[in-house]
């Protein structure tokens, strides 16, 4: 791309939109602005246009994203085939499972969900369809690195904040690497309670009949009830069967 046709002020404008998240629902100009590391005026441009524009509301003081923003997500949510092609088979899966089953794609260092079949809350965080998680903590993430060259799989752990979100979370950089290692080799990758303490989760790759990954597929379960000793045994040959029936229908 030409250095003439990046347009600065829209790149601005969305790392002011992606500055707002579950813990940052409502922001200053002064917060926006630490936040992106952009200068306060260009932060404030950038709120007052989003507010102007009907993708965030201003009270005088804060700034917080409205419904409108959805848009953007559901225009990439309608676009791709994947979520209307992979729904039926989570559907099933989780039926026959008994446990919730997901689907997502990598964006950055972050999993993307397209698409979910919840059969109980096993988490302290609703997902949904546009949710998004750690790739380094998360079992969906691991298959997604496993499926990248080294280099770049070390790339994407460099630029994540490696933080320990249970006792049980893996941070070490060497470590984790050995262990996308194995996902690599096995062909699947288990979380022990390193995203939140009580769940466990396994997931395989999902690839199309030209073997390129497009999605990651789980299935998450209550560490009480499914251990992540036995997530293999109770879990893995479903994950199998539902990975083979996809496979000639992605794109």
């Amino acid at each position: 791309m030409r250095e003439t046709d990046f347009v600065s002020g829209f790149a601005r404008g969305l790392t002011v939109i992606e500055a707002f998240g579950e813990t940052q629902q409502k922001l200053t100009i002064t917060e926006a602005a630490k936040i992106t590391g952009l200068d306060r005026a260009t932060v404030r441009r950038s709120l007052l246009t989003l507010s102007e524009l009907g993708y965030a509301d201003y009270d005088g003081k804060f700034f917080s994203l409205t419904p409108k923003v959805l848009r953007l997500g559901h225009a990439y949510l309608s676009a791709t085939p994947l979520p209307a092609i992979v729904q039926p088979y989570l559907d099933q899966l989780s039926e026959r499972a008994g446990q919730s089953a997901s689907a997502s794609v990598l964006d950055g260092t972050e999993i993307v969900y397209i698409a979910r079949a919840s059969q109980k809350r096993v988490m302290s965080i609703s997902l949904m369809p546009g949710s998004r998680l750690p790739a380094y903590c998360a079992s969906m993430g691991r298959v997604w690195l496993a499926a990248l060259p080294e280099a770049q799989a070390r790339d994407v752990l460099a630029r994540s904040d490696l933080k320990a979100n249970t006792p049980h979370t893996r941070t070490d950089p060497e470590e984790l690497m050995a262990e996308i290692g194995r996902v690599r080799q096995q062909g699947y990758a288990i979380i022990d309670q390193e995203l939140e303490i009580g769940l466990c989760s396994i997931a395989v790759p999902l690839r199309n009949d030209r073997d390129r990954i497009v999605a990651a597929l789980n299935i998450g379960a209550p560490a009480a009830h499914v251990p992540a000793a036995e997530m293999v045994e109770r879990y893995l040959p479903l994950l199998k069967e539902t990975q083979a029936a996809l496979r000639v229908v992605l794109p």
